[in-house]
């Protein structure tokens, strides 16, 4: 029970911070939002790991650097997604990454239950119906706007999960900390490459505040839930309901409003993710 109230409640952290990123994408670049953020996502985990000292884990805790990686590529197709497209669409997409898992779990020996298997079905069906949007008049039905990006954002996730809960068995906190220094580092080196407009508004700093302290929130938290000895494909799962916290802000602050099949299709999709996770 634990481990499913953590890998929820990362679940909420990531929902919330993503939607604050995504909403923010659309005046900063991502690359300009993360900038920000991530310092401050990793002050707090520092600051974190100072007050509760434990002995360094081990080398396993090294995994957490490809997890950043990964994590950051997601991250950054996410918000760019979300920027250019409706949310309430490249959430659900990007919620799919939760395949990679369950594929990993399945060929480590992980056996899902009847459930779970209908949830993967579901979940790649919604994925498609929600793709695409209907063209106007005789225009055939097109890919829509944020999918390309949703979908980087849904491998760079779900490979992120299969090493941080590696890297997390052993020690939860020196984890994030590993993950956060690599991903942080990553984002400054990009901005050094692409030098973004960067935010000079002292007003956007407690939104991009909050981006950092949710995120690493939900990092710690879906680590503490994999330090639990929980499967990795159930845990990552569990995490990866992010998109219905997302979408519902989507809804109540920004009023979006999609085609009845895009919606019926987000709805199966996080259907099938939450029947991923039964069994």
């Amino acid at each position: 029970m634990l481990t499913a109230v953590l890998a929820l409640s990362a679940s909420v952290a990531w929902g919330v911070g993503d939607f604050l990123g995504g909403l923010k994408s659309r005046t900063l670049s991502p690359l300009a939002v993360l900038a920000v953020a991530q310092p401050i996502g990793l002050a707090a985990i520092a600051i974190a790991v100072a007050i509760r000292w434990e002995p360094w884990p081990g080398g396993s805790t090294w995994l957490a650097v490809p997890a950043a990686v990964l994590g950051t590529i997601g991250l950054v197709a996410f918000f760019r997604g979300m920027a250019v497209g409706s949310i309430s669409l490249v959430a659900p997409i990007a919620a799919t990454g939760a395949l990679v898992p369950v594929a990993y779990g399945l060929a480590t020996g992980e056996r899902p239950g009847p459930l779970q298997l209908l949830g993967i079905v579901l979940a790649v069906g919604g994925a498609v119906a929600t793709s695409y949007e209907r063209g106007e008049g005789s225009e055939r039905p097109r890919l829509a706007a944020g999918v390309p990006w949703a979908l980087l954002a849904a491998v760079g996730f779900g490979a992120f999960f299969i090493p941080m809960h590696a890297a997390s068995e052993d020690g939860f906190l020196w984890s994030t900390l590993v993950f956060r220094c690599s991903s942080t580092t990553l984002v400054l080196l990009a901005v050094l490459v692409t030098r973004p407009r960067l935010s000079r508004s002292r007003r956007d700093l407690p939104v991009l505040a909050a981006i950092g302290l949710a995120d690493t929130g939900g990092n710690v938290l879906f680590a503490a839930a994999s330090s639990q000895d929980g499967l990795v494909s159930i845990v990552s799962v569990l995490a990866s309901l992010y998109p219905v916290v997302t979408v519902l802000l989507a809804r109540l602050y920004l009023r979006e409003r999609v085609g009845r099949v895009q919606e019926a299709g987000a709805a199966v999709t996080l259907a099938g993710v939450v029947l991923v996770s039964a069994g």
